[in-house]
């Protein structure tokens, strides 16, 4: 089963675009890692050609808050249907658990003792000032973030939040996400 767990960064902010749509935003860098090759590589927006033959042959999308800012980005550059693709967005299994939304950096430092390495908004002042391998790094950051919850949850049934003081337990099964269904995507490109 081929996993790819991903992340991006923007070239601007909701501010700049004047409304809460991710779709109206610019990628800056696409990270992930995959499965198959047990790799981290990210990308430009101008070398998400080199991603797509990834994606059509990916069994499962990993993210955190994916399903409401990731996927619907990144769909808006793909010639196709991304969302035809299994995808695991945690963020959207921890507010189905305790019905709320957790930022990412809580559930790091809760469940992996780190934190991560800057924010969202900074890697847009990075971009804009010609830094593109310190957004690469920090967005291929993010990633292994969010492998490593993935991969507590399979063998723990759990997150931790750090809020404050306290440490709080999210129960999370990502069992029915381990089974392999035949892939429903229609390939856009000539790569399958």
């Amino acid at each position: 089963m081929r996993k790819v767990v991903f992340d991006i960064e923007t070239k601007n902010i909701f501010a700049d675009v004047g409304k809460n749509d991710p779709a109206l935003l610019d990628i800056s860098v696409v990270g992930i890692h995959d499965s198959e090759t047990d790799s981290y590589i990210a990308y430009t927006e101008e070398e998400l050609g080199k991603l797509w033959p990834i994606l059509e042959k990916t069994d499962l999308l990993i993210g955190y808050n994916s399903d409401h800012f990731d996927v619907p980005l990144l769909n808006k550059y793909y010639p196709g249907d991304l969302l035809k693709i299994r995808s695991l967005d945690i963020l959207k299994e921890i507010r189905n658990s305790i019905g709320r939304r957790v930022r990412l950096d809580s559930v790091a430092s809760g469940t992996l003792g780190t934190n991560k390495s800057g924010h969202g908004l900074e890697a847009t002042v990075w971009w804009r000032n010609g830094e593109i391998e310190k957004v690469k790094q920090y967005c291929l950051d993010d990633v292994k973030i969010t492998k490593a919850l993935y991969e507590y949850v399979l063998g723990n049934k759990k997150l931790h939040i750090k809020e404050g003081g306290t440490t709080i337990d999210i129960p999370l099964n990502f069992d029915q996400y381990l089974t392999t269904e035949s892939p429903v995507i229609t390939y856009t490109l000539p790569f399958n």
